[in-house]
């Protein structure tokens, strides 16, 4: 796993805990298996640091990378999906030298499961009950987001000839939302294309 101090990652959120848009870029950080420092801090009481970071709207969460602050979820969960790989042990994995190299960057990817096992885990608690989902008991977008990878984390795998990155014991939540997502999936040809693959869509 990439470390806090390598990336100089730190993310400024609210002291309370409960808020979607810190949940929000968390999972993001989770998914690419980066670690960071967790900041929280007052909203009612602006520190210094929030001011210099957010000077204009004033609000969490913030994320500092190297230094330069960026504001807003969205525009944070962005920035992570444009400048930082998600996983990147996974990619490296297919160009190690060795065997201890290829070992080390296995653990670096089932570390960056674990950490995206945890996330899962504490935001698919709906209600009373806690289900396997982000939402809890029922399949949303943020699980198709993530279900699209696994088939990829799995080729990655068995190109390079290592144990699977999910498993029921170890990440029982991930495989099930990957499984879920696959089971569902119907790509159908449009009548109109006359029987060739349409366009991607992102």
């Amino acid at each position: 796993m990439v470390g806090a101090q390598e990336q100089g990652l730190k993310l400024l959120v609210p002291r309370s805990g409960v808020s979607i848009y810190a949940i929000r870029v968390q999972m993001a950080l989770a998914m690419k298996g980066l670690a960071y420092d967790y900041l929280p801090a007052d909203p009612g009481c602006k520190s210094d640091l929030l001011l210099t970071s957010n000077p204009v709207h004033k609000k969490l969460p913030v994320l500092i990378h190297g230094g330069r602050p960026v504001c807003e979820s969205l525009i944070i969960v962005e920035y992570l999906d444009d400048g930082l790989p998600m996983f990147p042990s996974s990619i490296g994995i297919l160009n190690t030298a060795n065997q201890q190299e290829r070992a080390d960057k296995v653990e670096e990817t089932l570390a960056a499961f674990g950490l995206l096992e945890a996330a899962l885990a504490e935001c698919s608690k709906g209600g009373e009950a806690e289900g396997p989902f982000f939402g809890g008991g029922s399949l949303g977008v943020l699980d198709i987001a993530l279900g699209c990878y696994i088939p990829w984390f799995e080729a990655i795998g068995r190109l390079a000839g290592v144990p699977p990155f999910l498993d029921a014991a170890r990440t029982p939540k991930a495989g099930c939302v990957g499984g879920a997502v696959q089971r569902r999936q119907a790509v159908h040809c449009p009548a109109d294309c006359g029987g060739q693959g349409g366009g991607v869509h992102h």
